[in-house]
C-alpha cells in the first residue's frame, strides 16, 4: 500500500526537487524546513516547480474543463464573508462592503481521477502539508464543497480582500491570466486571540499598503498559506484569459465545515451536511468567519 501511494505521488509532483515519499530523507527535511521558517515569518510559504512539468498542461485542461462549471455571481460582500446586515459598531471593518465577481467550482464537480484530486487525498501529501505546518496530521475539510475547489477569477474580475475558515490552506494555480491576478495578503494581521480590526480597517480603506506584500505564483507551484489570519486578495485579472486555482483546504480539526451562509455566496447552495452544522460548525477560535 505504501508503495503504490508513493508511486501516485511520485507521478504527479517533481520528485527529484520534493521527495514526498522519503520523509526521512535530507531533501524533505530541507524542503519542510524552509517551508516552517517561511510561515513563522509571514504566514506564507511557496515550493516553485511543485507539480511534475511534463503534467502542467493536463493540469491546465483538467481543470480548464471543469471551470465552465464554477457557480459566478456578483455579489456585495464583507472581508469576514458574513451577512452584510450583521448588527456591526459604526467603525467596524465588517461594514465595508466590496462587489466580488469570482466564481467557484465545489469539490463534488472535480472528477475523482483529477490530478487535484488525487494529490489532496494522497495521505503522503497530507503527512507532508502536516509537517510543513508543524502538525502531527492534517485533515480534509468535512465540507463536501468546500474542501478542494477550483477558484475561476475571469478578466475584469478580481477576488477581494477575505479571510479562510480553514486555517491552513494550500493552492496550485493551473492556468495563469495574460495580466494582473497578483496574490496579495497581510502576514498575521490577526491571530486567534485577537482580531485586530483597526489594522483590517486600514487595508480596506487603503491606507495599509506598508501592511501588504504581493505574491506572483506560477503554474506548478504549491502555496501553503496561513489564510486564517491572514488578510489576503487577488487582484482584477487583465487580458482574454481567466485565472484558475486549485484550492486544497484542511484543518488541524476534523469535521470543519463552511456555513450556511458563506458556502451560499461561494457555491451558490447548500448541501444537508451545511445545515445540520449550522450553529455547532467545528472552529479552533471564536473570530468572525
Amino acid at each position: 500500500m505504501v508503495a503504490a501511494q508513493a508511486r501516485a505521488v511520485e507521478q504527479m509532483i517533481n520528485a527529484a526537487r520534493y521527495p514526498l515519499a522519503e520523509p526521512e530523507g535530507a531533501a524533505w527535511a530541507s524542503a519542510v524546513s524552509r517551508v516552517r521558517d517561511d510561515l513563522a515569518d509571514s504566514g506564507c510559504s511557496v515550493l516553485p516547480d511543485f507539480i511534475a512539468p511534463s503534467l502542467l498542461g493536463a493540469l491546465r485542461e483538467e481543470c480548464a474543463k471543469v471551470a465552465p462549471l464554477a457557480h459566478y455571481d456578483v455579489e456585495t460582500v464583507n472581508a469576514y464573508n458574513i451577512d452584510v446586515r450583521s448588527p456591526l459598531p459604526d467603525d467596524h471593518p465588517g461594514r465595508i462592503t466590496v462587489k466580488r465577481g469570482n466564481a467557484f467550482v465545489a469539490r463534488d464537480d472535480i472528477p475523482a481521477d483529477f490530478i487535484v484530486q488525487r494529490l489532496y487525498s494522497s495521505p503522503l501529501f497530507q503527512h507532508f502539508v502536516a509537517s510543513c505546518f508543524g502538525l502531527v496530521r492534517v485533515h480534509e475539510l468535512g465540507d463536501p464543497l468546500s474542501g478542494l475547489c477550483l477558484n475561476v477569477v475571469a478578466p475584469g474580475m478580481g477576488h477581494p480582500w477575505h479571510f479562510d475558515t480553514n486555517e491552513f490552506t494550500v493552492t496550485v494555480v493551473t492556468q495563469e491570466p495574460d495580466g494582473g491576478g497578483v496574490f496579495e495578503y497581510c502576514p498575521n494581521i490577526r491571530s486567534a486571540e485577537a482580531e485586530n480590526f483597526a489594522d483590517v480597517r486600514s487595508v480596506l480603506t487603503g491606507h495599509g499598503g506598508h501592511l501588504v506584500r504581493r505574491l506572483a505564483l506560477r503554474p506548478g507551484d504549491l502555496q501553503l498559506f496561513k489564510g486564517r489570519y491572514s488578510l489576503h486578495r487577488v487582484t482584477p485579472v487583465r487580458g482574454g484569459r481567466a485565472r484558475h486555482t486549485a484550492i486544497l483546504a484542511y484543518s488541524e480539526r476534523p469535521g470543519v465545515i463552511g456555513s450556511v451562509e458563506r458556502t451560499r455566496q461561494l457555491f451558490g447552495r447548500v448541501l444537508p451536511e451545511h445545515l445540520a452544522a449550522e450553529g455547532r460548525a467545528v472552529r479552533v477560535d471564536a473570530l468572525l468567519d
